[in-house]
């Protein structure tokens, strides 16, 4: 029998895979608490420095009998109805980070690193699963099942960077409702699941459940993501949490009370909100999700460094048109017709001292963020409006004198841009 609700569950399962790379180039946390209206899940997107993430509207949908549905890199056959959903996607992927759909069910994956060797021909991803998930399953429940079926049959494969080719991973999945929340883990096609039973739990990028952890995790991988010291922190902090504001605030802690701690093997990842620069993982937090199921207001930057941002309220039946939230064509390449990609000048100026920037913004930016939530507005009301906040830090940050960061950081943010504008 599957798992229900909030109860304990552990079940596992058995198969194959295929090469390994040693460098880490996307790590995330995912977590969630029960609040009194009911649970929240909330997602820092970890990923390289360029690749801008966007949001996608999908309506509802018949689909006709022998239907193909594409994702990133192969098709399979489309099921006869297709949940709305709105998801956060890295710009050249189907598949998708963090996202939920038309029935209250939210879902956010992480990179995890295993025995299981990870193969790179041609498949699906772990955010097509999750994608998929979300456009089939009307419960949580659901949508485990039909990830592990879909794991069961495909498996799980290919490149899951633009710009690092030889880079793939394995899965695992934290998804809640209304009604609960469960961890799925995968190695391969192997995978466990366990239901969320406290008031708080959380993922990273490591593996969690106990016997599947202990026979599937690459612990040194794990140890160079700093996984577990950052589950840690959000464990704890979601244990504590009682809402929206409270999942805003642990996606913005850099976990070092204060501003980013370079390292020169992964950056500065001690907590949830992650900075680029190292030289074995270089993850930058390019977007952020919260998802509010007792309410059905879901919460995103559509940005990098959620603490720099405001979180939007989007909403799966109330969709931007092209005009308001171009997306057509927005690259790894630097392009100001997009949000992400503008708010990028304020981001990059602001790394130069971000302890200063964002002591100067915070109060602002917290203001907005509270009168929002008491009040949400429409998602173009609330764009717009974000929109003159970030011209007017971005001159902020563009003020600022000197750099406080090691000279080393300096020439990889240096590398950065230069990709980003095509040099």
């Amino acid at each position: 029998m599957r798992p229900r609700g909030w109860s304990d569950g552990l079940r596992a399962k058995d198969s194959r895979a295929g090469p390994r790379t040693p460098t880490l180039r996307r790590v995330c946390d995912t977590l969630v608490f029960r609040a009194d209206s009911g649970p929240v899940l909330a997602k820092n997107s970890d990923r390289d420095p360029n690749e801008a993430q966007l949001w996608e509207w999908t309506p509802a949908a018949t689909h006709e009998a022998g239907a193909r549905a594409r994702t990133t890199y192969v098709d399979l056959p489309q099921v006869a109805r297709t949940h709305a959903t709105v998801v956060s996607r890295p710009w050249w992927m189907w598949g998708a980070e963090m996202g939920a759909n038309e029935h209250g069910v939210a879902l956010g994956n992480e990179a995890v690193f295993t025995k299981e060797r990870a193969g790179l021909a041609p498949g699906l991803l772990g955010m097509d699963l999750l994608r998929l998930a979300l456009e089939r399953a009307a419960s949580a429940r659901d949508a485990v099942e039909v990830i592990v079926a879909l794991l069961e049959e495909h498996g799980q494969s290919g490149p899951c960077s633009v710009e690092h080719r030889r880079f793939t991973y394995h899965n695992s999945f934290l998804v809640a409702d209304r009604d609960g929340a469960i961890v799925l883990e995968t190695a391969g096609r192997h995978w466990a699941t366990e239901d969320v039973t406290g008031p708080a739990r959380s993922i990273s990028n490591g593996l969690t459940i106990p016997g599947f952890a202990e026979r599937y995790a690459d612990r040194l991988r794990g140890r160079v993501a700093g996984c577990a010291g950052r589950r840690s922190l959000t464990e704890r902090r979601a244990g504590g949490s009682e809402g929206v504001l409270d999942a805003i605030s642990i996606l913005r802690d850099n976990g070092t009370d204060g501003g980013p701690r370079w390292s020169p093997v992964n950056g500065s990842m001690a907590g949830p909100n992650m900075h680029a620069g190292g030289l074995l993982a270089s993850s930058q937090t390019v977007s952020s999700w919260v998802s509010d199921l007792g309410s059905g207001t879901h919460w995103a930057t559509g940005t990098a460094d959620p603490a720099l941002s405001v979180f939007v309220p989007l909403r799966v039946d109330d969709p931007l048109a092209e005009a308001a939230y171009p997306t057509e064509g927005v690259s790894n390449r630097r392009d100001d017709r997009s949000l992400w990609w503008r708010h990028e000048r304020l981001h990059r100026d602001a790394l130069r001292d971000w302890a200063g920037v964002e002591g100067r913004i915070a109060p602002e930016r917290d203001e907005t963020q509270r009168r929002w939530l008491a009040e949400p507005p429409s998602t173009a009301a609330a764009l717009a409006e974000a929109e003159v906040l970030r011209e007017r830090w971005s001159a902020l940050a563009a003020a600022t004198s000197g750099d406080s960061r090691p000279a080393w950081v300096r020439r990889r943010w240096t590398a950065f841009e230069r990709k980003a504008v095509g040099a």
